[in-house]
């Protein structure tokens, strides 16, 4: 089986945001869909491990900013390789717009953005989806969506090579270059995917 396949889905790119008791967070994510339009509903989903996960278990409310392509690497970084738990990702609010939810979007590299009520979650093991009622949803822009692949293509950083002579592993997901044997509970440091999705590059 080439678990790359599942690549080829259509996959977007998002800044998931929430707010709770005072605190603002987000993370990247890339499973959003509408499933109903009546009523508009959407479906999220977004590992346990990300603060923003707990912050939307507890209060129900989230944004999603759909990016577009003219993102930069630095925006992934800030949102998606680094966790809520140890910085305030949105510490520089004048960036930021705050919508009728409350919650903040990201909205300088953003086409649109969606607030969602959540009515109904699913417990997919590392992952929740969270199933929500659109409460509000505007167009900030007429840039195109950046989707996956085009990330993959044109706007994250080309893989860092590996010492010459070593067994070596790298992130399929943000290029990352593990040293030596991967344990089977490695979790990449920086986008937080799990040892399945990387590849040996050599010995």
């Amino acid at each position: 089986m080439n678990i790359e396949a599942l690549f080829k889905i259509g996959y977007g790119l998002y800044v998931l945001s929430a707010h709770e008791n005072g605190f603002d967070n987000g993370c990247i994510i890339n499973t959003v869909t509408q499933v109903t339009n009546t009523p508009n509903r959407i479906a999220v989903t977004v590992n346990k491990q990300n603060k923003t996960h707990d912050m939307i278990m507890k209060t129900a409310h989230f944004n999603v900013s759909v990016l577009s392509t003219d993102v930069p690497f630095e925006e992934f970084k800030h949102f998606g390789f680094q966790s809520g738990k140890d910085v305030n990702k949105f510490a520089e609010i004048d960036k930021y717009k705050r919508t009728e939810n409350g919650i903040l979007i990201a909205q300088e590299y953003a086409n649109a953005y969606i607030s969602g009520s959540v009515f109904h979650s699913i417990d997919l093991g590392t992952h929740t989806m969270f199933i929500a009622d659109v409460t509000d949803a505007e167009i900030l822009s007429d840039k195109e969506s950046v989707t996956y692949d085009y990330y993959h293509k044109n706007i994250k950083p080309k893989p860092e090579k590996k010492t010459e002579g070593k067994v070596a592993y790298r992130c399929k997901i943000c290029g990352y270059i593990h040293e030596g044997e991967l344990p089977e509970d490695f979790i990449c440091p920086l986008c937080k995917h799990p040892a399945s999705d990387f590849e040996k590059i050599g010995e």
